[in-house]
This record gives C-alpha cells, structure tokens and sequence, in this order.
C-alpha cells in the first residue's frame, strides 16, 4: 500500500509502498483511510521537534487525524463490523490502567499515539484497536470529519473543560482562527453561553471565525492586547484559548487575561515564562490540554452530525502530500488540510 514515511528529521517525508498492516491481536481493528487530516505537529514531527518524546524508530508513517472504513477486526470486537464508517481516536489505549478506568484515555500508561509514536494514517490502510474506534453517523462522510479527530477534539476538549469558567456575561477569547481555532470558535458557542472574541493576523481567518458565530474579531496587529481590554471593559477576558501557541501569542495573550483567569495552552512552539509572582499576584491559572477523551470525540460527533461544528477544508490526492506540507508551513491553507488516498 502507498504511504507517507518520515525518514529523517529535517527532510520531506516520502510517498512510498510498504506492507499492510495485519490483525495480530483479538481487539485489532484496520481502518481503511477515507481522510487524514494534516496538522502543524506534522510540520514539529519533521522538524524534529518530537524526536525525543516519541521514542519513534524511523522510517514511520505520519499521520494521527483519522476516519475512513472498518476494513477488517479482530475476533473479539463486535460493536463495529467491516464496511463501517469510523472515525480514530488518535491513540491506542489499554483500557486497564487508572487513567483508562477514569475516562482519561489520552493519559493511558499503556499507550500507542499513530502518526507520532507508531505508523500513522497518511497511508491506505491504519491498525488501530476497538476502543479507538466511534462509529459515524450516516450522514457523515470520513473525509469530512477526519480532523476531527485530532484537531477538533482538542479544541473540543478545552471548550469543554472551561465550561464551569464561562457563565452569561463572561468572554472568552480564542488566539488563532486557523486549523484549530475555528472548530474552537464553533465548540464554545455550542457549549457556552460566553461572548467569543477572536484574535488572528488573517483577515481571511476572521472573516471565516464572524461566518461560524465570533461575537467580535481583532486583528492581531500589535495592538490586539488594547482593542481586546476595550472589548472587556478595561479587565480582560475571563479565559483565553490559545491556538498558537508561539509567535509573540503567549506574550499577548497572557497581557488579555483579567485577574483569576484561566490560559488554555492548546498550540504550542514557543515558551510559557511567567514570574511566579505574577502567578499568584493575580491568581491566573494555565491549563494544558493534549488531545481529548473517547467520550469527547463521541460528543463531538453528535455536533457534527448536527451541523453545529464543522470543518474547513481544502482536499489533497495522498501522492499530494509534498504540496499540502508546504501549503500549511507558507500559510496558504486556511482551515485543514486533509489527505485522501487513491483507494478511498
């Protein structure tokens, strides 16, 4: 099958054939891909920047933004039957361990993460496990909810942790209207009652976050720190979900949260220095997020299928993966880039 392998760090990776994956374990599940979304840790990956988190042996396939068709399970999974529309869970979970029994499958002991530490799904065929796997709805197509999988869960996840933060009254401002922020913009607004202020350099991508219900939008200009606090009455947003993560956005970010706030880091690249003293003077609070729960992509795909989160995206032949990466690193797509094999 065709694939898309990582030989070395600094260098493009390589659409190449290599052997299809085959059930070795009961629980087993092969998905044959119908999307994969690419993300900026694709770009991370390549640069390196994940080398010694993953532990990856190289040459490996990309790809942790999944849907597609069950293709083939193992002996003991009967809630998905071959020709089913699923999208993955990026990982592969034990579902014995205290994180697992607790719903915190991202924090699993026993994990695998595709696309980062073990083959991934820019190729035509995936292994995965059945506690990966979430069945579409019918009106769902795999191509269309692919990045869901990653992207929009981990925006979905945050949304949802900073719930009990944003009650009638409160904003809630999101840094980034890109590959992540948009699905941000749509989560919040289906889940709370917050006033959504969306911060990005595109004009395009605020134009894209006022069409998917942004309250207001900033131009992030150098001066988005001031039209920010004008928006919020001198004192700043109540949470900040940072979708960039590095640039100067952590810096500006911080200088919109009011006091007690919470920082949501969701993208990542740059570093968070913050004088302890500033931390506790203002009692703000910083809150990591690394993908999300089975439970949280299960709900996630109750809003798509009700047309309450959906993606933007701009399509590419797998053999295109060459023109998508270069696409995303120049900042020519808008949205997510999603990858669709021959054999979809």
């Amino acid at each position: 099958m065709k694939a898309v392998r990582l030989h070395r760090y600094g260098e493009n990776p390589k659409v190449e054939d290599v052997a299809e994956p085959e059930l070795t374990h009961p629980l087993d599940v092969i998905v044959r891909i119908g999307g994969a979304g690419l993300c900026r840790t694709d770009l991370h990956i390549v640069e390196g920047q994940w080398k010694e988190k993953s532990g990856v042996t190289l040459p490996y396939t990309l790809g942790h933004e999944n849907a597609g068709w069950v293709d083939a399970v193992g002996a003991a999974v009967d809630h998905v039957a071959v020709g089913d529309a699923v999208i993955v869970h990026p990982l592969v979970t034990c579902g014995l361990c205290h994180a697992c029994r607790a719903g915190n499958d991202m924090h699993c002991s026993d994990s695998a993460f595709p696309g980062i530490s073990t083959d991934g799904g820019f190729a035509e065929l995936l292994k995965t496990n059945a506690r990966a796997v979430v069945r579409l709805d019918d009106g769902l197509a795999p191509a269309d909810v692919a990045a869901l999988a990653d992207a929009g869960l981990t925006a979905y996840h945050a949304a949802k942790k900073a719930i009990p933060l944003l009650y009638p009254g409160t904003r809630a401002v999101v840094i980034g209207a890109g590959g992540l922020g948009h699905i941000g913009v749509q989560a919040l607004k289906a889940l709370t009652a917050a006033e959504v202020i969306v911060v990005d350099r595109s004009p395009e991508a605020l134009k894209l976050a006022e069409s998917l219900g942004a309250d207001h939008t900033v131009v992030a200009d150098g001066s988005e720190t001031e039209a920010v606090k004008d928006l919020t009455g001198g004192l700043g947003a109540e949470v900040i979900l940072d979708f960039v993560g590095e640039g100067g956005a952590i810096e500006s970010g911080i200088a919109m949260l009011r006091r007690a706030g919470s920082y949501f880091v969701i993208g990542y690249g740059g570093t968070l220095n913050v004088p302890a003293i500033d931390i506790i003077s203002t009692e703000i609070n910083f809150i990591g997020n690394l993908v999300g729960t089975y439970n949280d992509l299960v709900e996630l795909m109750v809003l798509a299928a009700r047309g309450q989160v959906n993606l933007h995206t701009a399509t590419y032949p797998l053999d295109a993966f060459g023109d998508a990466l270069a696409d995303l690193d120049g900042g020519r797509l808008r949205g997510r880039g999603i990858l669709i094999p021959a054999t979809a």
